[in-house]
């Protein structure tokens, strides 16, 4: 009895130690996710915003052609995971059921090198994005709100 209740404490002790690199490697793609393009209150959303963000998460070597900035608050943004805020769309992708502020950098110029020149582009639209254990790890697209 006492051996049968040593081993499966060691195979509970086992699994626990497991269990974190897993669920650390799926919130890794999440928060990669948010370094590319979640910015909760951005100052001023012209150029030199695009300019200066870009550089501060790294999108800059090389100059990253297109990235998509959504502003607001990341529960909105996890609920398009679910149905509170979230539709299917297309294979295993959802869209929002809401509109989100967003601010699109473009690249402007020749070179893919730094300095990188962006065109920002500031709107309201709704998002599409790739889902993983509930969280967005993958931001496919936004589409302009129609009126």
């Amino acid at each position: 009895m006492v051996m049968g209740l040593g081993v499966l404490l060691l195979i509970f002790v086992l699994g626990l130690g497991l269990t974190p690199p897993t669920l650390a490697q799926d919130n890794s793609r999440y928060t990669h996710f948010l370094t590319q393009h979640y910015d909760a209150k951005p100052q001023g959303r012209d150029d030199r915003y695009c300019e200066s963000i870009m550089r501060r998460r790294g999108l800059t070597s090389p100059c990253k052609d297109i990235n998509t900035f959504i502003h607001g608050n990341k529960r909105s943004i996890k609920a398009i995971c679910e149905n509170k805020n979230g539709n299917p769309h297309r294979e295993n992708l959802r869209i929002s059921k809401s509109s989100f502020q967003v601010t699109t950098c473009k690249l402007h110029g020749g070179s893919p090198w730094p300095p990188c020149q962006y065109r920002a582009t500031a709107g309201f639209r709704n998002v599409v994005v790739a889902c993983e254990n509930g969280l967005p790890v993958h931001l496919d697209q936004s589409i302009f709100r129609r009126p």
